[in-house]
């Protein structure tokens, strides 16, 4: 296996890849007619979906953990770009992190090594 790509489920496709580019992802492809778009940061994917609940009795949900380079900076821009990130936390597991959710409640958990014992 080369690599692998979460795909989160939505509700919206267009206001999906808006909050996912206020966070920074970029659109590398996008079906519409599918209900799909796939984003890319750097080297990191993620896919968005329409479908994957288009039938389904109960929700699927997914947590994706984030490591931005820099955190503070990837914080502070979440912020300007006008998303509701809370504070940043440092956890008993040793990361500096905020969590957020995109608006279709997938979670995202955005963290970096604490440099704080």
């Amino acid at each position: 296996m080369s690599h692998i790509i979460p795909m989160q489920p939505v509700r919206h496709l267009p206001r999906a890849i808006a909050f996912y580019e206020q966070l920074g992802f970029a659109v590398e492809d996008r079906r519409d007619d599918w209900g799909w778009a796939k984003l890319r940061w750097g080297d990191c994917r993620v896919m968005l979906d329409q479908s994957i609940n288009a039938a389904s009795d109960a929700p699927r949900v997914a947590v994706l953990y984030l490591y931005p380079d820099d955190l503070e900076a990837f914080h502070a821009r979440a912020r300007a770009n006008g998303l509701d990130a809370p504070d940043l936390d440092t956890t008993f597991y040793g990361m500096r992190e905020f969590r957020i959710d995109d608006p279709d409640g997938n979670r995202l958990w955005i963290g970096q090594a604490s440099s704080t014992p």
